[in-house]
């Protein structure tokens, strides 16, 4: 007969559905009475007993141990569902898409207490031989902040994604402007088209494609006022972003139209009126400048298609522009021309100049002047001096 197992020694013993050996332990009780469970599995007597040692130590540590089956996609998709609290529902989706097509198919099925340094810096790595660096920052940010949520919840040990470097990926595609010629050819084959005043607005002042998809008429002024004297505006205080808040409090600005921009708004307004007559029952009214045919917002995609069919007519690579370039252009055309750096960062609505510089401005001045002409003036001779000099 054997010998009674002691208080607290557990039980050991076979599991026929699982076909595998089970030793589990009760380590206490919950408040309602239910025993407390710890559990090691094996296909052998001894593994299943070092396995139950495992979690035992884990537990003493101070660990409440997950199940062996919880996966890196388990916790990837918890933290899609119940990590990104507040955010936009756009931004949810541009995370689940890297997560649920990237991170998933290639490390997803690994338990998560297994995953090692050794295998994500390899899966970066073969990532940055296909993608942009700043898409293998974002697949390192999504996994890094899974693992951080599961080991805050007790699921793992240690995060080791935080050990890994992220190495650099394929160049992305540079942005680029227009240069004079093509933003003119841009502008007449905008004239039939109906983002001709988007197209307008946006190459002549700069803003934002997502300011102007939350452009409202009652943030339009065309004619301007007397007293005070201010000329055509618009009041750019609004974005689709989450909230509708501008970018950055910088970025909350009044900007004077030019004529252009005032004629082709005025044209823009008209042609709505008519569109909205056409539609009839159908139209909802948003108070939108820039709508649909039935009143409804523009999401990013009817810009696109729209202004690439332009970019086409304009004898442009239609696949190789897209709308915000416009902005990039307005930077660089002003750059070209002379105007202050400083002057077209308020414009744009950035809080300084280093992005303004670094991001947008692709035509550069050729020679910075004003050092060599303040100099020319401070060491300039006196009348009549080098004259006097050449004939001693």
């Amino acid at each position: 007969m054997s010998e009674r197992r002691g208080r607290g020694e557990g039980g050991l013993y076979w599991d026929e559905k699982r076909q595998r050996f089970i030793a589990e332990v009760t380590i206490g009780y919950t408040p309602a009475g239910k025993r407390i469970v710890r559990k090691g599995s094996g296909k052998t007597k001894t593994e299943a007993r070092a396995k139950l040692k495992q979690v035992m130590r884990d537990h003493e540590d101070g660990l409440a141990i997950a199940s062996q089956t919880y996966t890196v996609a388990s916790a990837l998709e918890d933290w899609l569902a119940y990590g990104l609290t507040g955010r936009s529902a756009n931004t949810v989706e541009k995370y689940g898409y890297l997560v649920r097509g990237h991170i998933i198919p290639d490390l997803g099925a690994r338990k998560l207490r297994d995953l090692s340094a050794t295998e994500v810096d390899r899966w970066l790595a073969k990532k940055a031989k296909m993608l942009s660096s700043s898409t293998i920052r974002r697949l390192h940010e999504c996994l890094n902040r899974a693992v951080n949520r599961a080991m805050a919840r007790d699921k793992v040990k240690r995060n080791v994604v935080v050990l890994c470097g992220i190495p650099k990926g394929q160049p992305g595609r540079p942005s680029k402007s227009l240069n004079l010629d093509q933003a003119r050819a841009l502008l007449r084959a905008a004239e039939d088209s109906p983002l001709c005043a988007y197209i307008v607005i946006s190459l002549l002042m700069g803003a934002r494609t997502e300011e102007l998809r939350a452009l409202a008429w009652d943030h339009v002024d065309l004619e301007g006022q007397n007293s005070p004297p201010s000329p055509p505006c618009i009041h750019v205080w609004r974005s689709v972003r989450a909230g509708g808040d501008t970018k950055t409090r910088k970025s909350r600005r009044t900007l004077a139209l030019p004529v252009r921009c005032v004629d082709a708004l005025t044209r823009h307004q008209r042609e709505q009126d008519q569109t909205r007559e056409r539609a009839g029952a159908s139209w909802q009214n948003t108070g939108l400048v820039f709508t649909s045919s039935v009143g409804t917002a523009l999401d990013a995609a009817n810009v696109r298609r729209a202004f690439r069919r332009v970019a086409k007519a304009a004898g442009l690579e239609q696949t190789n522009w897209t709308p915000r370039e416009l902005r990039h252009s307005f930077v660089s055309l002003l750059s070209d021309s002379g105007m202050r750096l400083e002057d077209i960062a308020e414009l744009c609505g950035h809080a300084g100049t280093r992005v303004t510089e670094a991001v947008y401005r692709h035509q550069l001045r050729p020679m910075l002047l004003s050092g060599a002409t303040a100099m020319d003036e401070i060491f300039a001779e006196p009348d009549g001096e080098e004259g006097k000099e050449e004939k001693a």
